[in-house]
């Protein structure tokens, strides 16, 4: 792909509104021009053990973050028109989806792809299809995995690699 949003949320608990932190990567003609990223105080506002264990989040991260609408402000214009891609993408598709109808926000329905999914094509033979696996398959290395950022960025060096234009 050459024009793209490469987007990963982290959650807070079991429930998909939860979103605590996002990380957002712009490719444009091929190149990676902006990124973002921001701390959500989540919904609900509470955090599973496994969670925290996962990404290393806790309330006293978010307490004080702004609330998802406010994060989604600064996110929509720097997507606007292009298609959003995820490793993964039944859970992060869900997450969006889940936290706009938690905020009652009209959901744009955004064009989403998934390179999980296009990965078991190219890499029928990868011993999994976890991200930093086939991220280093593409000649990236992941450091800092469940950053919603790093994660990001590893989605979208992924997505150059091996989703069809």
């Amino acid at each position: 792909m050459r024009d793209f949003a490469a987007i990963d949320f982290e959650t807070a608990n079991h429930e998909r509104t939860s979103v605590c932190s996002v990380g957002v990567v712009i490719v444009r003609d091929g190149e990676m021009v902006d990124s973002f990223y921001s701390l959500i105080k989540p919904e609900p506002n509470h955090y599973d053990y496994w969670n925290t264990q996962v990404h290393g989040l806790t309330c006293q991260d978010t307490d004080n973050a702004p609330v998802f609408p406010e994060v989604w402000k600064q996110i929509e214009p720097m997507i606007k028109g292009l298609p959003l891609v995820a490793h993964n993408k039944a859970f992060d598709e869900n997450c969006l989806k889940a936290v706009f109808r938690c905020y009652q926000m009209d959901y744009p329905d955004y064009p989403f792809y998934c390179t999980c999914i296009a990965s078991r094509k190219t890499f029928p033979q990868a011993e999994n299809h976890q991200l930093h696996t086939i991220s280093a398959l593409c000649g990236y290395t992941l450091e800092n995995h469940h950053h919603a950022l790093a994660d990001a960025m590893a989605c979208a060096w992924i997505a150059r690699e091996i989703l069809p234009y």
